[in-house]
């Protein structure tokens, strides 16, 4: 069987005024979405190698969560740690803009911890819920290091810590060495403008940036769906490429390019968007290594996104995307 890495950070949730209710609901969150979406979207010849450390007060129900999702190799990927897990107070200002407080934390990852994990991976899908799940030294040595296609979402990468915990947005420090360490790059609308925050239009700045290292940008636009632009050396699919056949940058002509939007399938929905970007990223990973074209992808992405909107919490998420749980 193909092996898909899924690196990134469980969270557990408390989320306050969703759905505009006085109500606090605890549930687990971060790549507990991702991880129940790749599940649901993995292709049957593939399975699922989690990458996580858990902080060891959440270490059982963690494991209970993982145990719940099919197709599934748990090994050296799932490293408890000492430290209190990461959590994450939630709370909604509107349906799209919420504030986050994060305590706890579990240590990044080194690439000496990781060498040995996704050296046989056939791919690789690095989400960055806390933005502490690897520094930028790390991943460059990934990069170097392992010769599959790595997509992943920087989302907290771009987010900021205050003393108390407070999370907030600012543009990416190092941003062209962080992208030169990957393939496949997802953001959001705002991410993509503080990817751009010097540069000036931030979708001209995604055309320049696919002809450079990465081969595709996906942005996500919210109730509004999602766009990709993607180079046009983004050749036959993501397991094709390997390091030593990248396109060098100086033979690349500047702003040539491909790009498509698509709108969510049953239009704006109202909901619970937490985790929607997750469960979006892991189902276009999925359905991308699996052999679908950014097309087909992006549509299989956009219907998953709109489950998720209609469910709660990660908790029977990958019942509900597979249709064994009716709304």
């Amino acid at each position: 069987m193909k092996r898909l890495g899924v690196l990134g950070s469980m969270v557990w949730d408390r989320i306050h005024a969703r759905d505009g209710t006085d109500a606090v609901v605890e549930e687990w969150g971060g790549l507990a979405y991702a991880l129940a979406a790749a599940a649901a979207a993995c292709p049957p010849e593939w399975e699922i190698v989690p990458i996580v450390k858990v902080g060891r007060d959440l270490e059982d129900r963690a494991r209970r969560f993982f145990n719940n999702l099919p197709n599934f190799a748990i090994g050296p990927g799932v490293k408890p740690v000492a430290e209190p897990n990461n959590r994450v107070e939630l709370r909604y200002v509107d349906q799209n803009r919420r504030v986050e407080q994060m305590s706890g934390g579990v240590p990044p990852w080194t690439w000496p911890e990781l060498e040995p994990i996704v050296r046989n991976l056939d791919g690789l899908y690095v989400n960055f819920l806390s933005g502490f799940e690897m520094n930028l030294e790390t991943a460059q040595a990934m990069r170097a290091g392992y010769t599959g296609t790595i997509y992943t979402d920087l989302h907290s990468i771009f987010l900021g810590i205050d003393p108390d915990g407070v999370r907030w947005p600012r543009p990416l420090d190092s941003w062209r060495e962080w992208l030169r360490c990957f393939d496949i790059i997802q953001v959001n609308e705002e991410e993509l403008g503080l990817l751009a925050f010097a540069f000036g239009d931030p979708w001209q700045f995604a055309a320049q940036v696919v002809c450079d290292e990465p081969r595709c940008i996906f942005v996500t636009l919210g109730a509004r769906g999602a766009a990709y632009i993607a180079s046009e050396w983004y050749g036959a699919g993501p397991l094709s490429w390997r390091r030593q056949h990248v396109i060098p940058p100086s033979i690349v002509r500047p702003g040539r390019v491909i790009t498509r939007k698509f709108e969510p399938p049953q239009g704006a929905l109202d909901g619970d968007p937490t985790g929607c970007g997750d469960v979006w990223g892991a189902t276009c990973c999925c359905a991308l290594f699996g052999g679908a074209s950014l097309d087909d992808a992006m549509r299989q992405a956009l219907d998953a996104a709109t489950i998720n909107v209609q469910h709660r919490g990660a908790t029977g998420l990958y019942e509900r995307l597979i249709g064994r749980v009716a709304a």
